[in-house]
């Protein structure tokens, strides 16, 4: 199992913004999901909000791939398949994520039938303790911050 920073293709970028920046944005977004007036649009800003979750972690970890291995990965690549490589110990969330895509995308076509209420709430919840784990271990230990720190820092 590697243990210094995985690498992505050249073509993924993985954010041009800071994490902290990515993390202040997801939380603005639980707040936003929890005040949606529709249980679609609910789950689906709850979601976005974990993708810049996700996109925080990989823009401290993920390192791009430059020649030949570059061209070989053309094709673009999930950043929940992208988060389980780099951050390991993410990989249930990851996969957790990633199996809600079809909904979220169901739910910002705005098909009603696409989430129930509790589902949508159970994902805000969800999407707030991922937020919490990342900014507190994961992040931390990246950056080398405590997690009052970056609590403090995410606003």
């Amino acid at each position: 199992m590697p243990t210094g920073p995985t690498t992505t293709p050249r073509h993924y970028s993985t954010s041009a913004l800071p994490a902290g920046t990515l993390l202040t944005l997801a939380r603005r977004g639980l707040v936003e999901a929890g005040a949606a007036a529709t249980p679609g649009e609910r789950y689906a800003t709850a979601h976005l909000a974990a993708l810049r979750v996700a996109a925080a972690v990989l823009a401290c970890r993920a390192r791009p791939v430059s020649g030949p291995a570059a061209a070989r990965r053309s094709r673009p690549t999930s950043a929940w398949v992208l988060l389980a490589a780099v951050a390991p110990e993410l990989g249930e969330w990851a996969a957790f994520f990633a199996a809600g895509a079809r909904k979220r995308a169901a739910a910002e076509a705005g098909l009603p039938s696409a989430v129930t209420a509790r589902e949508a709430d159970d994902l805000v919840r969800e999407a707030e303790a991922f937020l919490v784990m990342v900014e507190t271990s994961v992040l931390g230990e990246s950056l080398g911050l405590t997690g009052s720190q970056l609590l403090l820092a995410s606003g």
